[in-house]
């Protein structure tokens, strides 16, 4: 029974004790939607508490989340432990979604539920982590409860979080199953033309509140069937350790390759710090498929040790490497918010890598210390995440900061400066260093500066912008043969909000972006076209010439990967081409043109087709 139980052992549930738990879940569950549906109609309807962000922001995030963690808590912590420890979370939470309204207010598209309604959510990142945060902090309490005592055995806190991980998956799946089965019911109505069914599923007092039912139901389902989910799991492990040796094996052959073709193919990608930490991430869930709890020391195949022992080893170059890669990042461009976001997470990663790096060295046992380096990085992941979400490491606080100090060290020239960055991805900082930025009195390129953050501060969007003005065109536009005038009219030509402006290279639509333009004449007729080719990848290419009413317009696009084909341009720019005709001409019937596209090269192969050419051609 429940209240023969004392404050330091584990909570032992009886048949009656397990009813009331059922029944204090499903109405737990029932009471979630309950409070979620009034808050859904706010969010679509604008009206209290949705207009106070304040207030909205902190109920939406509890809402979503702290049922589930009580359901979880039932039948494991005595109710009042139970409701202490979701209390203690619900303050965590309420204060993080407070600072998370309060940094971004004044920015524009934050949060907003629906376009132009005004209502502010808790943002993306911060539900996700806020979910990331309470799962790793519910699995050690739920482990504390347990073993009735404050820091529980790793066996325990295994135990929890796996158990925890595969109901949430296995709530999710059934809910997912759930609906499906309602809209087949609802299609065999419809064959027979009644739609109540289906009507009744796209109301939200009804499906809100069912899926939060449903959950809470298959969680009790998966809570009391304990041997099932131990059964999933270790399945589930032992899988999971078998691709150990494979991506041992893989990791330590890219490892070898590096001497070979030395780190600068990795910086070329702009993404390898993404790919080495993902690495790691896959690299230590497959070690602890085959650690386990550490009890299974003895069963565990040979080549399974030897693969868990090296790729523990292997956590700690890839590491280093996403370090360094991150580095010449940051000394390159300065910190961003994922730059930050991602440092955090190398921070983890370095106390797995140095401490699984630890455990490997220890020959004499089968990766013991593991189990120390797992709780004790856990208590670091959530300190590091309540500093990425206060005002102690917010990343974009810091992200302004850093931008804002290469500016005033002249490391960024204030035309290359990204205004825009500060506007729509630093937060309540970055809108706040734009008006210091407009009132900058001195240094260089005051007035470039000063207008440069007006415009920013003005902006509603961060594409999408007004066409560019006539001296923004130009400077996006490098002419050749050099020293020819593109044709009068070009200039002034409005190409943002023009028919299949999609099509259009991005420096005729926006600031910053650079081509090449080649004045021509390709159809013959002694009146110039404009090529315009983008210098970066997906720049896009276009041809562009006068239409029938003296206005200009697409004639014609470019393969994809023509734009940043270093070979092409390098022949444009020497003057290295002609002009050809069609290889096949198109049709007139009844007076009307059809085109007849010819089988060229596929267009994503042309920019190394051409390579090919030019290599063979140099033979």
């Amino acid at each position: 029974m429940e209240h023969a139980a004392t404050e330091s052992t584990p909570l032992k549930l009886d048949a009656m004790v397990s009813r009331q738990v059922m029944v204090a879940r499903l109405l737990t569950g029932l009471l979630q939607g309950a409070l979620l549906y009034p808050l859904y109609r706010a969010a679509s309807n604008s009206f209290w508490p949705a207009t106070q962000p304040y207030l909205f922001a902190p109920l939406l995030l509890l809402c979503l989340l702290l049922p589930v963690l009580l359901i979880s808590s039932l039948g494991h912590m005595r109710t009042r432990r139970a409701l202490q420890w979701v209390g203690a979370l619900a303050v965590v939470l309420a204060l993080l979604a407070l600072h998370d309204v309060w940094r971004g207010a004044g920015q524009v598209g934050w949060g907003e539920l629906s376009r132009g309604s005004g209502v502010r959510a808790p943002s993306p990142l911060l539900f996700f982590f806020s979910a990331a945060f309470c799962y790793i902090a519910h699995s050690l309490a739920l482990a504390a409860a347990q073993d009735g005592r404050r820091l529980a055995s790793y066996a325990s806190h295994f135990e929890a979080a796996w158990k925890l991980i595969i109901q949430l998956a296995f709530s999710t799946m059934f809910v997912s199953t759930l609906w499906t089965v309602l809209f087949l019911g609802s299609s065999l109505f419809m064959l027979v033309k009644l739609s109540f069914f289906k009507e009744l599923l796209e109301q939200a007092w009804f499906n809100i509140p069912v899926t939060c039912f449903a959950f809470s139901c298959a969680i009790h389902l998966t809570d009391v069937r304990p041997a099932i989910v131990r059964g999933i799991r270790t399945l589930l492990l032992v899988l999971l350790s078998w691709l150990l040796p494979l991506a041992a094996l893989m990791v330590t052959g890219f490892l070898c390759s590096l001497p070979f073709t030395g780190l600068e193919v990795l910086w070329q990608t702009r993404h390898a710090t993404a790919v080495l930490l993902g690495t790691d991430v896959l690299l230590l869930v497959l070690i602890n498929a085959a650690f386990q709890n550490g009890a299974a020391a003895g069963v565990v195949a040979p080549v399974l040790r030897v693969s868990a022992r090296a790729a523990a080893v292997l956590l700690l170059p890839l590491t280093v490497i996403a370090v360094y890669a991150l580095g010449l990042r940051v000394g390159d461009h300065g910190w961003s918010s994922d730059r930050i976001i991602a440092a955090a997470c190398l921070l983890v990663a370095g106390c797995y890598a140095v401490g699984y790096a630890w455990a490997a060295y220890q020959s004499d046992s089968w990766l013991e210390p593991i189990a120390f380096v797992n709780v004790v990085t856990a208590f670091v992941i959530l300190a590091v995440l309540l500093a990425l979400f206060t005002p102690l490491a917010d990343p974009a606080r810091l992200a302004v900061n850093s931008q804002m100090a290469r500016l005033d060290k002249g490391r960024v020239s204030a035309r290359q400066f990204d205004y825009d960055y500060l506007r729509f991805e630093g937060a309540r900082y970055g809108r706040a260093a734009l008006e210091q930025l407009k009132l900058r009195s001195g240094g260089p390129d005051v007035e470039l500066v000063r207008q440069s953050a007006d415009e920013a501060l003005k902006r509603t969007s961060r594409y999408g912008r007004d066409a560019p003005k006539l001296l923004d065109l130009a400077d996006n536009l490098h002419v050749w043969p050099a020293g020819t005038q593109l044709p009068a009219g070009f200039l002034a030509e409005k190409w943002s909000g023009a028919d299949l402006s999609y099509m259009l290279p991005s420096c005729l639509t926006e600031h910053g972006m650079d081509c090449d333009a080649f004045v021509l004449d390709m159809d013959g007729d002694g009146k110039p076209e404009v090529l315009v080719l983008g210098v970066e990848n997906h720049g896009g290419g276009a041809l562009l010439g006068l239409g029938a009413k003296g206005k200009w317009t697409l004639l014609g696009s470019l393969p994809q990967d023509a734009s940043g084909c270093e070979p092409l341009r390098r022949k444009l720019l020497a003057g290295e081409f002609e002009v050809v005709a069609p290889r096949v001409h198109d049709l007139q019937v009844g007076g009307m043109r059809v085109e007849i596209t010819p089988r060229e090269t596929p267009p994503l192969a042309l920019c190394k087709a051409l390579t090919k050419a030019l290599k063979a051609g140099a033979k």
